[in-house]
């Protein structure tokens, strides 16, 4: 009996092979994207380094916008260029629409139930449907502008004392703080300090989620690997799924038994309860849906607001020049006589200048997040097969000198009259991405950083420590899944406002 089921699994076997090779000859009459030759089980891991956008930017120079490059047997195609992100994001966005599988989703987002990371299909589409709909509209964005607001008057006051005392800032640390905090309010209700998390605390722990994520992982470079987990990196995840899904379950139970209170608003938890008691949802939607969303919405929300604000406030201060003619619209559309309100930022037309040059130059997911084929396409010419991987470069389309005059410069006055914005219509921009996988809390987020901007750079003015100047700032990367400046932006306020 053994030796018919080996005999079994040999032939098994056999026939698995024949078609792997079926299957790579296949391929090779058809032209598949350029690429740089790999090693023997390695592909091109030896070219890339901490910095995996800018290797990649450097490497696409050589072999072109749509171009194919081996993590260890995974072949990934990297789009460097507009042309090449609207071929994939537009006129193939259906095709590309999908995530490939990876550990992290499956184990901190409760096997992919999230937005973010589940696979493309009915319950996808209906997820994203819930969470535009019920979760980031306009009118859920406008209902939480006191508590933005509030946060925000919290943190200018804290400011106005240190400016009074000629306190060194460090600026990264506490707009980091101001996200998080609104995060925690819109999603939760209340904010959350670090003792209420583990022993780490509860940022550091989001912190090492984003860390985990970016971390390369030998088991998604040679899948056979995956079962002895070397790196540690299942175990790690399964800690921390185990962390926040006992937050989780008690921040969802503090909510069922406060149902009676009367709120001023009604934060995410709430909405998504209603949706689950009702039954109204399209799909099977019980507490791991809930718990998958939340942590989503929040991982979401927390680093990818504050790192702009950082990134953008870093050149404000490294281009006195800029930050000079930003406030003086500020004084023209506020005055020095109040603070901003958020009913100001329509009308604050070289504040979205400044924002969109921000970002071109600093999209804080510069890779964005990898999409997945679902079905074989020819793209440019190039035959893509099903179950391709791609990676968007936006950070090097932000870069691409057939599209931006002097594209390493931070010049905001680049799109004055023009028509290009952040929304993903504009392939030479796109922060936030687009088509079907864009993100969906593209308004909430732009709102934020709007608001933070302008608040920050109307109350105060700002000024190096220990006499750096600004061409001395130091502007090392960070990359990961978010990637924030590799050390904290520190700054001296001095209140400028007359309120009394």
């Amino acid at each position: 009996m053994a030796s018919l089921w080996l005999a079994l699994a040999v032939v098994v076997l056999f026939f698995l092979l024949l078609q792997q090779l079926q299957k790579k000859f296949s391929n090779k009459k058809k032209k598949l994207p350029p690429g740089p030759r790999g090693l023997p089980l390695l592909g091109n891991l030896h070219m890339v380094g901490e910095n995996l956008h800018q290797d990649l930017y450097k490497i696409a120079k050589k072999y072109g916008p749509i171009m194919t490059i081996r993590f260890g047997l995974v072949p990934v195609i990297v789009a460097s260029s507009p042309h090449a992100a609207e071929q994939f994001l537009k006129n193939h966005d259906l095709v590309f629409a999908s995530r490939p599988y990876n550990e992290v989703p499956q184990y901190m987002f409760y096997e992919r139930r999230n937005l973010v990371s589940a696979k493309y299909g009915p319950y996808w589409r209906n997820m994203r449907k819930l969470c535009t709909l019920q979760l980031l509209s306009n009118a859920k964005i406008h209902q939480f502008q006191p508590m933005r607001k509030q946060e925000l008057g919290i943190l200018v006051n804290f400011l106005k004392q240190a400016a009074s005392e000629g306190t060194v800032i460090d600026l990264s640390a506490k707009v980091a703080s101001l996200s998080a905090n609104m995060s925690c309010l819109m999603i939760f209700g209340k904010k959350y300090m670090d003792e209420d998390l583990g022993d780490k605390g509860f940022k550091a722990l989001i912190q090492d989620i984003l860390h985990i994520a970016a971390l390369p992982n030998f088991a998604e470079f040679f899948p056979f690997l995956r079962v002895l987990d070397l790196q540690g990196f299942a175990r790690r995840m399964k800690e921390l799924a185990k962390l926040f899904d006992e937050f989780l379950e008690r921040v969802i139970d503090e909510h069922v038994q406060s149902t009676e209170e009367q709120k001023q608003a009604k934060d995410m938890v709430d909405t998504l309860m209603d949706i689950m008691q009702s039954k109204e949802a399209e799909f099977e939607f019980d507490r791991r849906h809930i718990k998958a969303i939340l942590l989503d919405l929040l991982i979401a929300s927390m680093d990818t607001s504050s790192t702009t604000i950082e990134w953008i406030l870093t050149e404000l201060l490294r281009h006195p020049e800029v930050m000079k003619k930003l406030q003086n619209e500020l004084e023209q559309v506020v005055g020095k006589n109040r603070m901003v309100e958020e009913s100001d930022l329509k009308n604050l037309q070289y504040l979205d200048m400044v924002i969109k040059e921000g970002c071109r130059l600093h999209p804080v997911a510069p890779l964005l997040l990898p999409h997945e084929s679902i079905e074989d396409c020819t793209v440019d010419g190039f035959h893509l097969p099903k179950g391709s991987r791609l990676l968007l470069n936006v950070w090097a389309i932000g870069r691409d000198s057939d599209t931006w005059l002097e594209p390493e410069k931070f010049k905001p006055e680049r799109f004055q009259g023009s028509n290009v914005d952040l929304r993903g219509r504009n392939y030479e921009l796109l922060p936030f991405g687009s088509g079907r996988r864009g993100c969906p809390g593209l308004q909430l987020g732009l709102t934020v950083v709007r608001l933070v901007v302008a608040q920050l750079v109307h109350c105060f003015d700002w000024e190096l420590p220990n006499g750096m100047l600004p061409k001395d700032i130091d502007m090392t990367e960070k990359f990961g899944l978010v990637t924030a400046r590799a050390q904290n932006l520190m700054a001296i306020p001095t209140y400028r406002l007359h309120i009394k």
